[in-house]
């Protein structure tokens, strides 16, 4: 039996028609913790069509990530931003250039995964596809209703975006999520752990950026949690990207013992090797988080702005929520970390198990 008959198979209510789609657009032009809680969606969606071609529409930093999930998708055609989607600074002048490239690659199938689908629905079917499904909202524009899924608005968004592909039909391949590590990720890694004389499994990583800055916990709090985390016997290792190298400095200028400023040094590969041989995360509710979920680091993750029933990671014994963190204090975050430490299923020679296995 071909893959094609395969997957037919696998299709019990096919609402894509009986001929499978070849060419399918994925609308999501987001970041990085948006596209990694898309990754069983992505995974589903393979499963279903593993002879399609597999298109994201994405934003220009994308590149590196369908590098790293080459076996979800394929291409890349960059997005250059629409009136009235945030994410990006419109080019207005590229607009037209982009529609045009849409509309040539005569895409059998179109999935708008970008939002409820208020703005982004008219934006998709401009594309021109034979199909077009995603997500839609009551009382606004419905491209087809038999395709567009009442966006859940109560949903964690990893089985926000699983409820839309069984709803197509496709079947679910589960809830994990994947980060994938590569010899130059950890050849980067060791580089760095070599010059700050780092020892796997004896660190733990503070991540105290976030896009937003309403999504950022104080640095003094941080702060006396690195402290909290050295009393504990670990190291601290603060990150972040380039753009986050004051905040994570003032982070370490607060602390009263010694730590690491490697913000704007790690590139995501080399990061997710970082965090894949750390003892634990403590982030604000950003990217990175659903990097350590997808490596099942341990981690902290502090919510001031976001809904953590939207975004926290689905494993809560394995990630420790504080939620509404404004009114947190560093010491409710130690007793977090605490559980992490002393928790019987993850001990710390399971942790450089895991490392050592991700390194080979």
């Amino acid at each position: 039996m071909s893959s094609t008959d395969l997957a037919r198979k696998r299709l019990p209510k096919p609402k894509l028609g009986e001929a499978l789609p070849a060419r399918i657009a994925v609308f999501r032009a987001l970041n990085i913790g948006d596209l990694m809680c898309s990754i069983p969606a992505l995974r589903a969606l393979r499963s279903a069509f593993p002879e399609a071609s597999v298109t994201l529409i994405g934003l220009p930093w994308a590149h590196t990530f369908i590098e790293r999930f080459s076996c979800y998708i394929d291409h890349l055609i960059e997005f250059p931003g629409f009136p009235g989607l945030p994410e990006q600074k419109i080019q207005i002048e590229k607009i037209p250039a982009f529609l045009n490239t849409m509309q040539e690659n005569k895409f059998d199938l179109a999935l708008q995964m970008h939002g409820s689908g208020g703005i982004s629905n008219p934006l998709v079917m401009l594309f021109n596809a034979q199909m077009n499904a995603g997500f839609c909202l009551p009382g606004q524009y419905v491209p087809d209703p038999d395709r567009f899924l009442a966006y859940p608005l109560d949903e964690p968004e990893i089985l926000r975006h699983l409820r839309l592909m069984e709803f197509l039909g496709i079947p679910s391949q589960g809830t994990a999520l994947e980060f994938p590590l590569h010899a130059d990720d950890w050849e980067k890694f060791h580089n760095l752990q070599n010059e700050i004389d780092l020892k796997s499994c004896d660190y733990a990583v503070l991540h105290p950026g976030s896009r937003s800055p309403v999504r950022r916990w104080p640095a003094e709090w941080f702060a006396a949690v690195g402290d909290g985390l050295v009393e504990r016997g670990l190291s601290v290792v603060v990150t972040g990207t380039a753009e986050e190298r004051e905040i994570a400095q003032a982070v370490v200028s607060k602390m009263s013992s010694p730590a690491v400023n490697l913000a704007g040094r790690t590139d995501l590969g080399s990061l997710g090797a970082l965090l894949s041989a750390s003892r634990l995360l403590v982030s604000n509710d950003t990217g990175v988080s659903h990097i350590a979920a997808a490596l099942e680091l341990p981690s902290v993750v502090l919510f001031t702005a976001s809904d953590p029933e939207r975004w926290a990671p689905l494993n809560r014994d394995l990630h420790r929520v504080v939620a509404w963190a404004t009114a947190a204090i560093p010491q409710v975050v130690l007793d977090e970390i605490d559980i992490l430490l002393h928790h019987e299923n993850i001990p710390a020679d399971t942790l450089l198990t895991r490392s050592v296995e991700q390194n080979a």
